[in-house]
């Protein structure tokens, strides 16, 4: 899930509440380290990725701040943001390279932000009564290399922990979809998915500038990509029709995700 980046503002700090200490854990299928920035190099390092990731893979045109650093993908929401990083093991004991990560805004801190990101996006009005509980995640990467699961565990693991501590029960985000192809495949994928996976009435939201799904096809039998198998796996839900990212290229899908609706494994890391 990631929101598209918009904002003329300078990211100055994007440091972590005095309560974040250090979490690492290793994965049981690779050799991952998941640990919250403690300071803006670790930051810039999660920006870096998110800048090969949207701008040099994807094709993005990111709106980065004036004066900000080349190669490195920047917003307003940064500032306000926690920011969960997946390192690959480094050698000889040293910290390796960010290959994945989230950035996640508390309630408390979208207050001081003026919003959701995701409130760009679409209306959220839905979701009013939950807004109190509701952590957004954003700006999710992995590096191509480690989309197979193991860091998408990794970070889901992390986040699960993160959200009982806090005291909150509900996730929302959006997954990006590629309209490379001029929408085709985003299309279907949303028709395949809302027939399995969409949220209850209460939970829908309706996107700001709709993916046009009346002029494209929807019939084409599709893989959802990595990313997106690996957070319905977890128990995430469609929260309506996807919004359309001319900047990124891409459509986004809305999802919630309830931790109650966690499978075991992170529930237990949860607790």
């Amino acid at each position: 899930m990631r929101a598209m980046s918009s904002s003329q503002h300078i990211v100055t700090h994007a440091l972590p509440h005095a309560s974040h200490a250090r979490r690492e854990a290793r994965t049981a299928t690779s050799s991952l380290t998941v640990s919250w920035a403690r300071s803006e190099a670790e930051v810039r390092e999660a920006q870096a990725l998110r800048y090969q990731v949207f701008a040099v893979e994807m094709g993005a045109r990111l709106s980065t701040p004036q004066g900000a650093p080349a190669g490195l993908d920047i917003d307003l929401f940064d500032a306000y943001c926690e920011h969960l990083l997946v390192r690959a093991a480094g050698e000889d004991g040293d910290v390796g390279p960010v290959v994945g990560t989230y950035r996640v805004l508390t309630p408390a801190a979208a207050k001081r932000a003026g919003g959701l990101y995701s409130d760009t996006e679409f209306d959220l009005t839905r979701l009013r009564a939950l807004r109190a509980r509701v952590a957004e995640i954003g700006r999710s990467c992995v590096q191509a290399d480690y989309r197979s699961g193991g860091a998408i565990i990794a970070l889901w693991g992390a986040l699960a922990e993160f959200m009982a501590r806090n005291g909150l029960d509900t996730v929302i985000g959006c997954a990006s979809v590629s309209m490379r192809d001029g929408g085709h495949y985003a299309a279907s994928l949303w028709k395949q998915l809302a027939a399995t996976h969409l949220a209850s009435i209460d939970c829908q939201v309706r996107p700001r500038l709709p993916l046009p799904i009346e002029h494209l096809r929807q019939d084409l039998v599709v893989e959802p990509p990595a990313l997106i198998r690996g957070y319905l796996r977890c128990g995430a839900k469609l929260m309506g029709e996807p919004a359309w990212d001319p900047d990124f290229n891409t459509a986004d899908l809305p999802l919630i995700l309830r931790t109650a609706d966690l499978p075991a494994r992170f529930r237990r890391t949860a607790g």
